[in-house]
């Protein structure tokens, strides 16, 4: 933790994400913001007015994370996707990853191909000239920044960080949350040679030009080494997600009378549970005084709902749609246990979802399907809250099965003995997170 100075450090905050906004974009810019005054930082907050922001949900439980006095600007943007929602007929702006969204629908593939290639690096870029003139105007008027932290995605929001250091020499914190040209939907954009072109040079230029890099995972931080020779290693820190102490003062109360696995936040077909769902099916069928169930909180593709049909699940299947995030740990502290899928893509062994973190919060078993040594894998080695299995590995899926319920007939509380991580805690990520802020050149 930084020492006291004559004043506290001053850090500019942009992110695009910001309560109302729901969901997992949002958690890591806002808990940053509630923990730095504590850490001997004040943050000013630049985001993008409600009342114009493309937001797949909202969440208003949110906003009483944001510590009394933070400043909050909200600033207009220009975005297409009014005209997206028109012409799909959709009331919801795309989820990450396209969840929901039909591959074959010609109007949303051509959304798709316009979105990959007339706005770079994302259809969110017409924000950033707002920001740039709030930045100016905070300047002019004689405010002054220790740095500034960029959180992304959006990626464009990378670009404002980019230009502040070129116009005003900003100690720059880029922020990225997730894989640039990486990302695992990355191809289904559709961009041109042209268009993949120059979003690979807009990464590069982030990459080289930022003063610290932040990323979520191991893996991420050897990806972005690999765009650019000028790149140095140690600008790149990884600062991984967290969960907040204060989410998790409820306590466990696993249920008595089933045995209920949770699966919490978005998950389509590229998630590979169809093993899962089978070795369930079959557990079930040889333990039928095993009241076995399976719940889904968040968004779920029609894809998956039909898996869970096929392997006549149905029946102990619950589907929760999107509920603000309190009421998501609600139910992962009302589980026996907790399910964790990655998705089938390249590169997926970086993935380092922030749930996991709460996952972890909650002290319940986890069952993770991936790949074995991901960066996910070695952390619930490290914390030995659970296992990972190939998403194919059905003998095994069943076998994790099969031990759960021997555990739960001996007794259906299953939670995990010892203290939570504290390294993980959102307080101490935002300790490191202001040792940066401190740093120098």
């Amino acid at each position: 933790m930084p020492e006291p100075t004559a004043r506290p450090l001053r850090l500019l905050v942009i992110t695009y994400y910001w309560p109302p906004s729901g969901g997992a974009g949002v958690q890591r810019s806002l808990k940053f913001v509630k923990y730095l005054p504590q850490c001997g930082v004040e943050p000013t907050v630049i985001t993008v007015d409600p009342g114009r922001a493309a937001y797949p949900v909202l969440d208003e439980s949110l906003a009483a994370d944001v510590p009394a006095g933070v400043r909050v600007i909200r600033t207009d943007t220009f975005e297409p996707f009014d005209s997206y929602k028109k012409l799909t007929g959709r009331r919801q702006v795309p989820y990450g990853g396209f969840v929901g969204e039909s591959k074959t629908s010609r109007v949303q593939q051509l959304f798709k191909f316009v979105r990959g290639n007339l706005f770079i690096p994302d259809a969110r870029r017409g924000w950033n000239r707002y920001v740039l003139e709030a930045v100016a105007e905070l300047l002019a008027a004689g405010e002054q920044f220790d740095a500034v932290l960029t959180s992304s995605p959006p990626h464009s929001s990378q670009l404002i960080g980019l230009e502040l250091k070129k116009r005003f020499g900003l100690r720059w914190l880029a922020d990225l949350r997730d894989p640039w040209t990486d990302i695992y939907y990355y191809p289904e954009l559709n961009h041109t040679p042209p268009a993949r072109w120059l979003d690979a040079r807009y990464e590069r230029q982030v990459l080289e030009q930022a003063d610290a890099v932040l990323v979520t995972s191991a893996h991420t931080k050897r990806l972005f080494l690999e765009k650019s020779a000028r790149i140095n290693p140690k600008n790149i820190h990884v600062l991984p997600n967290g969960y907040d102490e204060d989410d998790f003062r409820e306590l466990s109360q696993p249920p008595q009378h089933e045995l209920l696995i949770t699966h919490a936040g978005t998950i389509s077909e590229t998630y590979r549970i169809d093993q899962l769902l089978r070795a369930a099916a079959e557990c079930a069928r040889r333990h039928p005084d095993v009241p076995l169930r399976l719940r889904f909180v968040g968004k779920v593709s029609e894809g998956i709902r039909r898996q869970v049909r096929e392997a006549g699940l149905e029946e102990r299947t619950e589907f929760v749609p999107f509920v603000p995030h309190d009421e998501s740990v609600g139910y992962l502290l009302q589980s026996t246990a907790l399910l964790l899928a990655l998705p089938d893509v390249a590169n997926n062994r970086g993935i380092l979802p922030g749930k996991v973190f709460e996952y972890l919060a909650a002290s319940k078993p986890i069952l993770c399907v991936g790949p074995i040594g991901s960066d996910a894998d070695l952390l619930l080695r490290e914390t030995g809250a659970g296992r990972t299995l190939p998403p194919d590995a059905y003998a095994d899926l069943l076998d994790a099965f099969e031990g759960l319920v021997g555990r739960w007939r001996i007794n259906p509380n299953l939670d995990l003995p010892g203290p939570r991580p504290a390294r993980y805690s959102r307080r101490a990520l935002t300790e490191r997170l202001a040792e940066l802020v401190e740093v120098s050149e």
